[in-house]
């Protein structure tokens, strides 16, 4: 497939093309040109470049597929308006885009508004070559801008001539954790002393362990092995500079088709060893989640939305459970309207969300990359998806940092809260567990 889509590269009619759509565009309008690449079963995560930037989104269970390469455009934000200003320039952006095809941004943003490292805060990217694989049928869309198209092939070529290079690597030994799971379990005796005070019903708190290797980590590879073991979750990864943010989310955060949205409940977790998925603890926490959600997309909505029955969501060995809640939005309302209404959902914040958040800030919440923000694309008709940035890992380097969570309620056990961060950290380290060993394997 890229050897095919260097050929076209190569074909001087392509330009033409690019000049034909730009006609009478300003310099700084994007511009995206769709090429058919045939029929084939790919993940595109041998084109994963080795120094551009890159995002990458796949839900295997659909035989979806895409890689961005490069950005023809960006613009970051951060702070309280921040889904706002990336709204307003998306829309700017929509009005300006030519493209012979629907042609797609990605966007992903940090759960606290505040946060500026190691990512940006809130990315709004069009890529430069995003390359899409569906039910096997395989296309690229270039993108750049029309005062650029001149020297747009030489760029796409070289972004192209760059890929990773996977190497073999090993897994130091890990620090004892001992001191820090105290610590972490401290923090929950607190959390339910104030939820048994009445100051707030949910907190999540957010817990990470670090691991170094004795060699740089790619991530390719520890990607397919989150594809092989999760085929149900969304697959997703950003790579800028010397680190990547990548991860295996089983949570929609929210869609938008037309005015058609969907947005999912989740909470309550259950896995070998742990409480009952039925437990009252997890009734009670999806239960919260679900009021919520509803009632932060009501105001959005021509109708009140509508939940769907619970049910059991499974994410590796884990199990969850889930209500998925639908309604038709009012006139007007953007896919940034409804992230803005929702995040962050009691699922990742707490409950009710002013003093959930107020709670993490005082008691000295740091969530590490995006984790536990969210995850999208969206397309020039303004429709799109994002994800809860779930089950996540932080690249840089040598060096990784797993993240997960759990939520406290009323009724949490201590220990069986670490237990849990354990199990949902552990499908990471699972998967890492095996890209190490897969490494080795083929270089030696």
């Amino acid at each position: 497939m890229i050897a095919t889509l260097r050929r076209r590269l190569a074909d001087p009619a392509l330009s033409a093309q690019l000049w034909a759509l730009a006609a009478g565009a300003p310099a700084a309008a994007p511009v995206s040109l769709c090429i058919e690449l045939g029929r084939r079963d790919t993940d595109w995560l041998a084109a994963l470049p080795a120094s551009a930037p890159f995002w990458y989104q796949a839900r295997p269970a659909q035989a979806a597929y895409r890689l961005g390469i490069g950005h023809a455009l960006q613009v970051g934000s951060a702070g309280p308006s921040r889904f706002a200003a990336l709204d307003n320039t998306f829309a700017g952006l929509r009005e300006a885009w030519r493209h012979d095809r629907p042609a797609l941004a990605f966007c992903g943003f940090a759960f606290d508004e505040r946060s500026q490292a190691p990512l940006p805060n809130a990315l709004l990217a069009v890529p430069a070559i995003l390359l899409e694989a569906r039910d096997g049928r395989c296309q690229a869309t270039l993108s750049t801008t029309a005062g650029r198209i001149a020297q747009a092939a030489t760029g796409w070529l070289k972004l192209l001539a760059d890929p990773v290079r996977a190497a073999a690597y090993r897994l130091l030994p890990a620090h004892d954790p001992t001191l820090v799971d105290r610590a972490w379990i401290a923090r929950v005796r607190a959390a339910l002393r104030d939820i048994g005070h009445g100051q707030v019903d949910k907190v999540v708190l957010a817990r990470s362990r670090h691991f170094a290797a004795d060699a740089p980590i790619p991530p390719g590879p520890l990607l397919g092995a989150l594809i092989e073991q999760q085929p149900a979750a969304t697959i997703y990864a950003f790579g800028e500079g010397p680190q990547t943010f990548l991860g295996a989310t089983p949570e929609r955060l929210v869609s938008l088709a037309g005015r058609r949205l969907s947005a999912d409940a989740l909470a309550g977790t259950a896995w070998p060893g742990s409480l009952a998925l039925d437990a009252a603890k997890n009734r009670h926490e999806q239960a919260l989640v679900t009021r919520a959600v509803v009632a932060s997309l009501a105001y959005h909505c021509a109708h009140p939305p509508q939940p769907g029955p619970v049910e059991i969501h499974a994410a590796g060995h884990i199990r969850h459970l889930r209500s998925r809640i639908t309604g038709v939005t009012a006139p007007g309302i953007s896919l940034f309207d409804l992230v803005r209404a929702l995040h962050p959902t009691p699922a990742v914040g707490g409950f009710p969300g002013a003093a959930a958040a107020s709670w993490l800030a005082r008691h000295g919440e740091v969530r590490g990359g995006w984790y536990s923000g969210g995850f999208g694309a969206l397309d020039t008709n303004g429709d799109g998806a994002f994800d809860v940035a779930l089950r996540s890992a932080l690249i840089t380097g040598k060096r990784i940092e797993l993240h997960a969570g759990a939520g406290i309620v009323a009724g949490s056990d201590p220990e069986l809260e670490l237990a849990e961060t354990e199990a949902k950290i552990g499908a990471l380290l699972n998967a890492l567990a095996a890209h190490a060993a897969n490494a080795r394997s083929a270089c030696g």
